[in-house]
């Protein structure tokens, strides 16, 4: 996605949908109602209120209650400088708008392409503070062309403890909106502990979680899909035994004890191909080995396997 437009603008934009979230999550924890489901956490507006002001929320038709899906609209303060209430977080300015619309355009070319030939849109995660953005406009994308089938996935990153709440709001967001749900989730291959999860377990137990979660919405629509991007012979193991409609990956060279027994057990596995210059290339390809450090231990199985191979 950060080849589309500007990095400083998807982190801007980025930024701008971290504050409307802890903005939601601060008065969610004011009306004692933290410490739940994030689907579950559901504003009273009467209790946000100012008795001086009158009625705050003047829209007739305004809920009773909102949670995170559709608060956006309630993010308002009154200035008693103009005396009007305001947007509490700022407009994008006209130059941002044009990059938007750009953003959007390239987008939706890629995706027409997809579409006229058959395949799917994987639209991969980057750095976890440009992702916000990231996963807004895919999720823009999704609600335009998941109309009749998956054809845009989302990839959703499960080292961070937020992980479940953005894939059931998404989920959510599409059984309201009417559209085919497509989920790319990265496993447990990180290791670093900046990266929210304590530790690896955590991780795993995070995976499991929204996986689980997933596969219950395509018992429930059969249109939604899966692909589950994971060296984790565990999490291989638990999804096989789960559902056969599940599309899995792994990157080319790795884990082949992995993708050829599911490829020979009916399930469609794809080998992630990074494609470009070999100086662009080698810095993705050393991140990721770094990333993997915590199941290097496949590789002392691939070396038996391929000993054992040799040998007869």
């Amino acid at each position: 996605m950060t080849a589309l437009g500007r990095p400083q603008f998807l982190l801007q934009f980025s930024e701008v949908l971290v504050k409307w979230r802890c903005f939601f999550s601060f008065l969610a924890a004011k009306q004692r109602k933290d410490g739940v489901e994030v689907l579950e956490q559901k504003l009273d507006l009467e209790q946000l209120q100012v008795p001086r002001l009158g009625n705050y929320f003047p829209n007739e038709n305004a809920p009773i209650c909102v949670h995170m899906l559709n608060f956006f609209p309630f993010c308002i303060l009154f200035f008693e400088q103009t005396g009007q209430l305001e947007p509490l977080l700022s407009k994008f300015t006209e130059e941002e708008e044009r990059q938007m619309k750009r953003m959007r355009q390239r987008l939706d070319v890629l995706a027409k392409h997809a579409v006229e030939n058959g395949v799917r849109l994987m639209v991969d995660a980057e750095q976890t503070y440009f992702q916000p953005a990231i996963s807004r406009l895919t999720v823009e994308m999704k609600s335009i062309f998941n109309r009749d089938k998956a054809v845009v996935f989302n990839t959703y990153q499960c080292y961070l403890k937020e992980a479940f709440d953005n894939v059931s709001m998404d989920v959510e967001l599409s059984r309201r909106e009417g559209w085919c749900f497509g989920e790319r989730s990265r496993a447990a291959e990180i290791g670093y502990e900046d990266l929210i999860n304590p530790e690896y377990e955590s991780t795993n137990r995070m995976y499991q979680r929204c996986l689980d979660y997933v596969l219950e919405e395509i018992e429930r629509n059969k249109k939604a899909n899966v692909m589950v991007a994971s060296h984790n012979l565990d999490t291989v193991k638990h999804t096989q035994k789960v559902n056969k409609k599940v599309y899995f990956s792994q990157l080319l060279g790795m884990c082949d004890q992995i993708s050829f027994p599911l490829a020979q057990a009916g399930f469609p596995v794809y080998k992630y191909v990074p494609y470009g210059l070999v100086n662009e290339v080698i810095p993705y390809l050393s991140r990721r080995a770094q990333e993997n450090r915590g199941i290097m231990k496949g590789v002392q199985m691939d070396r038996e396997l391929l000993w054992k191979e040799l040998m007869h």
